[in-house]
């Protein structure tokens, strides 16, 4: 073995004295990144606190009825005051904040989905299928997304009170109608990746051994491109969770008596000079999850950087 091969595995694994994987390295990058530990560290709180904190704040996020005490600022018995129905805006928060990530999480995987699928279809196939694809994904970027998705819901909501479907099916719309329109990024990235793998050496045995297409594609380069999607799935939840804070702020996100954040923004911002704290809570927690998650998505972009693996 050369000292220059010697040199590089032991910069490679100085604790152990072995080569280290790509995904080791990456995540001893990630740690050295202090604003992406952070966000991570604050997401995971917010998380935990979001889930079990109504359960042991004592109130309800619908209230209680009594109306007694409409916009009271923040005391020991409300953290966070009330809103304009007394309701206790602390539990309203967290119970917006459930809505909030989870419609990032959910209408995510479904752009995830769609678009990893249709980028690796796209990208090995080639030729005129490609074409073909690519063309459709042209067509839909073209159009403005922000209409077309706030067409789908009206339309959707009108169904639902056509046949009484409630406030349910106005979230499952929202989740589908977001990703459905937020995947034709992921196509391109994706497509991308693959078309630079399918004349690698690897691929070509595959093919030569008679493998299924499918199985090339889910099983031999799909794994090899995880960074790159790992990376965009963390950028695209933020986008998703503006865009759904402000199909809220406009009244055609999630309905009453459920809550999220875009809606909590909406409803303190009509009553920000008489009672700030209805505006500033949500969205200073709104605010600091968006730069969490940006934070950490742009420490896995440079974690997971293959070119920076070889510095």
């Amino acid at each position: 073995m050369t000292h220059a091969a010697c040199t590089k595995t032991d910069e490679a694994a100085p604790e152990t004295g072995r080569p280290s994987s790509l995904w080791h390295d990456a995540w001893r990058r990630l740690r050295r990144n202090r604003l992406a530990v952070a966000g991570g560290a604050f997401l995971l709180a917010l998380v935990l606190v979001c889930v079990v904190g109504p359960w042991f704040s004592g109130h309800s996020y619908q209230g209680d009825g009594s109306f007694e005490r409409p916009n009271e600022a923040p005391s020991l018995q409300h953290w966070f005051g009330t809103d304009i129905q007394g309701r206790d805006l602390f539990v309203r928060t967290l119970y917006g904040g459930r809505i909030s990530l989870g419609v990032g999480l959910c209408a995510t995987l479904v752009s995830l989905t769609i678009g990893v699928v249709w980028g690796a279809v796209a990208g090995f196939q080639g030729g005129k299928l490609d074409a073909l694809m690519m063309r459709i994904v042209e067509i839909i970027y073209s159009l403005p997304f922000v209409i077309f998705v706030i067409l789908l819901l009206v339309l959707t909501d009108a169904v639902a009170k056509e046949y009484n479907l409630g406030a349910t099916w106005n979230m499952l719309v929202l989740f589908a109608a977001i990703g459905a329109v937020s995947w034709l990024t992921m196509a391109r990235i994706v497509r991308g990746q693959v078309m630079a793998l399918r004349r690698q050496e690897f691929v070509e045995a595959a093919i030569t051994l008679g493998f299924s297409r499918a199985r090339i594609i889910f099983r031999h380069i799909l794994p090899n491109v995880l960074g790159p999607v790992i990376v965009y799935t963390t950028l695209t939840i933020p986008s998703v969770m503006l865009l759904e804070a402000f199909l809220s702020f406009l009244g055609l996100g999630i309905q009453p008596p459920m809550t999220s954040w875009g809606s909590l923004i909406k409803d303190g911002a009509d009553k920000m000079e008489e009672y700030p704290w209805l505006l500033l809570f949500p969205g200073t927690l709104f605010s600091l999850t968006l730069f969490s998650l940006n934070f950490l998505g742009d420490g896995l972009r440079d974690a997971l950087d293959v070119r920076a693996s070889k510095d």
